[in-house]
C-alpha cells in the first residue's frame, strides 16, 4: 500500500521551527489579501499542500479557483504553471516531448528532451476531465511517482511538487469524468460554492477597481519541504489512529456492524487510503493551528474533503436524494470518537 503525500526527507530549511510555524499562521492572511471568503476552501488547500498531496477542486465557473491557486504559488515562492485540460491535449502536452536538434558545426543530430508545463511547483490542472483517459494517466502517473519518464530515461519533478485539479460540477457533455480509483489519488476533493451576499459585494467592490494588493512572499520551497517533514514528526496517537481506521472501516456495506443506512445506501466504500488522508489531514489542520499533536477535532475537520470522493452511493441513495454529505454526517454521528484533552 502506497501511501498519500510525499514522505521524502525534506530539503535543509535556514529558518527555525518557530519561523516555519510563523510563516504558515501568516500564508493564510497572504491569501485572504485577495480571495474574499471561501475560508474553509483556503484552509482545506493549504492543509493538502502541507501534507504533500494532492487536491481536486470542484466548482463552476467564476469562483476564483485559478486566482487562489495562483495567490498560494505567489506567497510561497513557488513556480506556478496552468495547464488548461482539452479533448485534443495529448500526453507529450503536459510532460514534454523530444525534438531533433542538429548541431551547426558538425552537422550531428540529436535527441534533446524539451520538458513540459508539468515541470513546475505548483500546477493547476483545468477541468481535468476534458482530457481524454490517456492524457490523464499521464497526468496522473506523474502525480504518484513524480518523476517523467522519456527517451528512456526518468527525469524528476521539482520539489515541492503540488497539482490541484478543477472540475466543472454542472458542465458534462464531452468530459471523461474520473474513475474511481484516480480519484482515491487525491488526497482531498475540495467543494468550492458561490459566496455569501456581503462577499459578493466584497468581490465586486475589489475587482472593479484599481488594485494595489501586494502579497508577500512568507514561505519558499525547502521551508514548505521542511513542513512537510515537521507534519509527519506530529504526534498521532493509538486512539487517533483507531479511530480515523474505524471511520473507513464504516463506510463498507459488507463490514459486519456497519449501520443500516450504509448497508442500504452505499456501493462502495473507502479504502485504506482514505484513513490515510485522513491523519495526514489531521497533522496538517494541527500543524496549522499550533499544535503538535492530533486530536479527534482534527479528524472530524478534514472528514468531507478526505472521504467525498472515495466513498460511491449507489442508485437507491441518488434515487433518495441521499447526498455523500449526508453519508459522512452519519458516520460522524454514529461512530464514536476517542476521549481527548484537547476541545473538539
Amino acid at each position: 500500500m502506497d501511501a498519500l503525500g510525499d514522505g521524502a526527507p525534506a530539503v535543509a530549511s535556514t529558518v527555525t521551527r518557530d519561523e516555519l510555524l510563523t510563516g504558515v499562521t501568516r500564508l493564510k492572511g497572504e491569501v485572504a489579501k485577495v480571495i474574499i471568503g471561501q475560508e474553509q476552501v483556503i484552509e482545506e488547500v493549504l492543509l493538502a499542500i502541507l501534507s504533500g498531496g494532492h487536491a481536486l477542486l470542484v466548482g463552476v465557473p467564476g469562483l476564483a479557483k485559478t486566482l487562489l491557486i495562483q495567490t498560494v504559488a505567489q506567497a510561497m515562492s513557488l513556480e506556478f504553471r496552468r495547464i488548461q485540460f482539452t479533448p485534443d491535449l495529448v500526453p507529450s502536452d503536459i510532460t514534454g516531448t523530444e525534438v531533433m536538434e542538429e548541431d551547426s558545426a558538425t552537422g550531428q543530430r540529436a535527441f534533446r528532451f524539451v520538458p513540459g508545463p508539468i515541470f513546475a511547483n505548483i500546477i493547476l490542472a483545468d477541468e481535468i476531465n476534458r482530457a481524454p483517459p490517456r492524457t490523464q494517466a499521464a497526468m496522473l502517473e506523474a502525480m504518484q511517482e513524480r518523476h517523467v519518464s522519456a527517451g528512456g530515461e526518468t527525469m524528476p519533478l521539482p520539489r515541492p511538487f503540488f497539482v490541484l485539479a478543477t472540475q466543472n460540477p454542472i458542465e458534462q457533455e464531452g468530459t471523461y469524468p474520473l474513475p474511481e480509483a484516480q480519484l482515491d489519488r487525491f488526497l482531498f476533493d475540495i467543494r468550492v460554492g458561490y459566496p455569501s451576499g456581503p462577499e459578493e459585494v466584497g468581490i465586486l467592490r475589489t475587482t472593479t477597481a484599481v488594485s494595489d494588493v501586494e502579497i508577500r512572499p512568507v514561505l519558499d520551497g525547502p521551508g514548505l519541504l521542511a513542513l512537510n517533514t515537521l507534519m509527519r514528526e506530529i504526534a498521532a496517537p493509538e486512539p487517533a489512529l483507531e479511530y480515523a481506521a474505524a471511520l473507513a472501516r464504516a463506510t463498507r456495506p459488507a463490514e459486519p456492524g456497519v449501520s443500516e443506512m450504509v448497508k442500504q445506501y452505499v456501493r462502495w466504500g473507502a479504502g485504506p487510503r482514505a484513513g490515510q488522508a485522513l491523519i495526514l489531514g489531521a497533522k496538517a489542520h494541527a500543524l496549522l493551528h499550533g499544535r503538535l499533536n492530533v486530536s479527534p477535532g482534527d479528524i472530524q475537520r478534514v472528514i468531507h474533503p478526505a472521504m467525498r470522493h472515495r466513498v460511491l452511493p449507489n442508485f437507491a441513495a441518488e434515487a433518495e436524494g441521499i447526498t455523500i454529505e449526508g453519508i459522512i454526517e452519519h458516520l460522524l454521528e454514529t461512530v464514536p470518537p476517542p476521549k481527548s484533552d484537547i476541545p473538539l
